[in-house]
């Protein structure tokens, strides 16, 4: 496929703008005009006085029909008070998209800087890229806002949890994982909001609030599944990214979900909207709905009898925008019959109208503001582009490597058949929720740059419904020097509103694979494009299949970085964010239970209570090189300051698990200092991954290991780095009971440091403030 535009086009103007001294679009102001003399000196338009109290000033002025206008994603222009029309619906997943009607692209702004799909970020598990995209999507956003062309808030990222394999919307996840999740959601909005202490340079949004991990599954959809889940797997799973994205990312909105969960929509539950997510995380922003929701749990879940019951049943659990036109409906009919006060309405606006201020929408000119001079020249530029590039090196992940027969060398390995449907895409490489991007480098490409090339796809598309190109692929493989089989997945097979079905290769693509590599005359590499696991024991097993890559979806530079680490210009070092399971895993297991542990009867979900076997496990991931690690300093033994425990319960405290609310937690980590020592000969960059397994009889109910901590470094062949990684005991050696209560288990916690090192940690409870029986 042709790139959207040309490259070098592109590139030719942005020289032109830059050597005019090109500053940003100026666009009308949204509100507060300068030449507005009627709205000049009202308080709502002083930028000096304090948010709450513009606010304030502006909500009174409204009508109850104006307010009820701006509680939808399409909110109405108030002319009167020189407010323009505003449609709240952007995204920006892994680069400004246009799936929103917030933002479009064309003119001056033909495409936006598309980066790897959100799985195959995560697999880089380095928190400093993932805050550096933010940053620079959020700059190519404010540039098209100021453009006239984008809006200022964002329904990015979505953090819920790949709970299970065949989910559709898997790949825009950061995996399984919560603290991975969460260190994800916290640092990708941290790089789109900006540091700019209150303002807001543009506004994230961490959804789908919670529980939400199904489309479409065996006649059971989104729209009507009912999420039985425990107090214990909403605590210490499915809430975890959220909380974070809340407290530690300081996010700007929090979007509810389609679902119910245990029997409530949860866009009209009180008690995770007002009580959960606003008043114990604390969240300084609004909470909008995914798109229809408040109709769906009218219409679909029939949940109230009437369409004003919804409507009230939403703002008042804390609801404070509707992406769909049902509050703008029924909202002023809920007022006037007496299911909601008109004081619910103006809590709902104050949450929207203090993020529009905090966004500067009402400043007056764009242009004189911060961010102000962002334009054309700042999208797609070289280095954001060369981030891009950056990222999908980072995030592919080494599956196997017999021999070595990777890397590749170009003297040795001059003819390369280059075979499968994936090998010579484009807009697949951007998984779903993308953009146009600035321009493509198909895997066939970037093959190009190193060897002579023989392409066959070998299957039409990758549903691989017939045998009928296999015989041509065969015979190209055969006199290659070498050959790479790029497969796996796309939009087609999963997708939102399309779970899959297996986990197996789709059509025929495993009996292409298994014969061309048995045909090929030199080393056989398998290339995996995918979202979410496949069961590919046969190639694993399979000593004609040397090696494996999975590049997730790698973004517009996804071939590039393909070929690159294919012929050693790149040292791969991504580990994956999600466990590999086989097929047989998914025997008689509905994707509409929700438990996650085990039990005798049903497997588990993910690494932390799945004990079963799997095909590649989560954090697996080899490099061409060897890394070992040796703890330098690390406690052995770590007191627990406990408050509030009766006398006759203390000379039990150093056998129980505390709970979090009676242990003085503050700042309450362990420091561990880590050696890392690159063994081989090739410089490379190493993850480190710490994971905690909790004292033994610590009850079937704690996982068998969590994630702990990770960082990220590089290390030059034959040298050593030391990395220093913290963890707060309380919020991530504690374990939830099965009341949902999080507690610190007392004694010695393993920590695993990698494949290769462990170290014990000793905890103690500390009894302080004894209250006397």
């Amino acid at each position: 496929m042709a790139s959207p535009f040309s490259l070098l086009n592109l590139i030719s103007v942005l020289v032109l703008l830059f050597l005019l001294g090109y500053t940003g679009e100026s666009r009308d102001p949204f509100a507060c005009d300068p030449k507005n003399s009627n709205t000049n000196d009202l308080p709502f338009c002083k930028a000096s006085l304090p948010i709450t109290e513009r606010v304030r000033d502006l909500i009174g002025r409204l009508t109850l029909e104006e307010k009820v206008g701006l509680l939808v994603d399409n909110a109405a222009a108030v002319p009167r008070l020189g407010m323009k029309g505003y449609e709240w619906w952007s995204e920006a997943l892994h680069g400004v998209s246009n799936v929103g009607p917030g933002t479009r692209f064309g003119g001056e702004f033909p495409g936006a800087t598309s980066f790897p799909q959100v799985i195959t970020t995560a697999a880089s598990f380095n928190a400093s890229l993932w805050e550096a995209i933010g940053q620079v999507v959020s700059d190519e956003a404010r540039a098209m806002y100021n453009g006239g062309t984008g809006g200022l808030t964002y329904w990015s990222p979505n953090v819920n949890i790949f709970r299970d394999p065949r989910w559709g919307r898997g790949q825009e996840t950061p995996g399984e994982d919560p603290v991975l999740a969460g260190r994800y959601a916290a640092s990708y909005v941290r790089g789109l909001q900006g540091a700019d202490g209150n303002r807001l340079k543009v506004a994230a949004c961490c959804k789908h609030f919670t529980a939400y991990d199904l489309d479409n599954w065996n006649g059971v959809d989104r729209f009507h599944f009912n999420a039985q889940v425990s107090k214990q797997d909403i605590e210490d799973t499915f809430d975890v990214p959220f909380r974070m994205c809340v407290k530690e990312g300081k996010v700007a909105s929090v979007m509810c979900s389609y679902n119910q969960v245990n029997g409530v929509p949860t866009c009209a539950d009180p008690n995770l909207l007002k009580k959960t997510v606003r008043a114990q995380w604390g969240l300084d922003g609004y909470i909008v709905s995914d798109c229809d929701s408040v109709g769906v749990f009218y219409s679909s879940q029939h949940y109230t009898s009437t369409p004003e019951e919804a409507a009230a049943d939403a703002i008042k659990a804390g609801l404070d925008l509707d992406c769909g036109p049902f509050l703008g409906l029924h909202t002023q009919d809920a007022v006037k019959k007496g299911l909601l006060a008109e004081a619910h309405v103006n809590g709902a606006l104050a949450n929207i109208l203090s993020v529009q201020m905090r966004l500067g929408m009402f400043d007056g000119e764009p242009s004189a503001q911060p961010y102000g001079n962002l334009g054309p020249r700042d999208v797609c530029s070289p280095a954001h582009q060369q981030l891009a590039l950056e990222a999908a090196t980072q995030g592919i992940v080494l599956l196997k490597n017999d021999g070595p027969s990777l890397p590749l060398s170009p003297k040795r390995h001059q003819n390369v058949a280059v075979i499968g449907p994936n090998s010579n895409v484009t807009a697949t490489m951007i998984g779903n929720y993308a953009g146009i991007a600035c321009g493509y480098t198909s895997p066939l490409q970037g093959i190009m740059r190193y060897a002579q090339t023989d392409y066959h796809m070998g299957c039409d598309k990758v549903a691989c419904i017939d045998d009928k190109q296999i015989g041509p692929a065969i015979e190209a493989a055969r006199p290659a020097d070498a050959t790479v089989l790029i497969m796996g997945l796309d939009q087609s097979i999963e997708a939102e509103t399309v779970d899959r079905v297996g986990l197996l290769l789709p059509g025929h693509q495993q009996d292409l694979i298994s014969k061309v590599a048995a045909a090929s005359g030199g080393p056989t590499i398998l290339v995996l494009m995918s979202g979410g696991p496949v069961d590919i024991t046969f190639a694993k097993n399979d000593p004609r299949v040397s090696a494996i890559l999975w590049a997730g979806y790698p973004g517009q530079a996804g071939g590039t970085a393909i070929a690159d680490i294919l012929f050693g210009s790149s040292n791969p070092g991504g580990k994956l964010p999600m466990t590999w399971y086989p097929q047989e895993y998914l025997r008689n297991l509905a994707m509409t239970n929700m438990a996650m542990r085990s039990s005798p009867s049903y497997p588990g979900r993910t690494y932390r209570f799945y004990k079963g076997p799997v095909v590649y496990p989560f954090g697996h991931g080899l490099t061409y090189t060897h890394f070992v690690h040796r703890v330098a300093s690390a406690p052995k033994l770590v007191s627990v300051p406990v408050d509030g425990h009766r006398r006759t319960n203390n000379t039990n405290l150093g056998n129980k698990a505390i709970r979090v609310t009676h242990a003085r937690c503050g700042k309450l980590s362990i420091t561990i200092h880590v050696d890392v020592k690159n063994m081989g000969s090739r410089d490379g960059t190493h993850t480190v991954l710490v994971f905690s397994a909790p004292p033994a009889g610590g009850g079937n109910w704690a996982p068998q290991k969590q994630l702990v901590g990770f960082e990220k470094v590089h290390v030059p062949a034959q040298a050593q780095q030391q990395v220093q990684i913290k963890i707060h005991v309380c919020k991530l050696l504690s374990v939830v009971d099965k009341s949902g209560i999080r507690r610190i288990p007392m004694g010695e916690h393993s920590l695993h440091i990698g494949d290769d090192v462990k170290h014990s940690i000793s905890l103690q409870a500390q009894a302080l403030g004894i209250i006397k029986s």
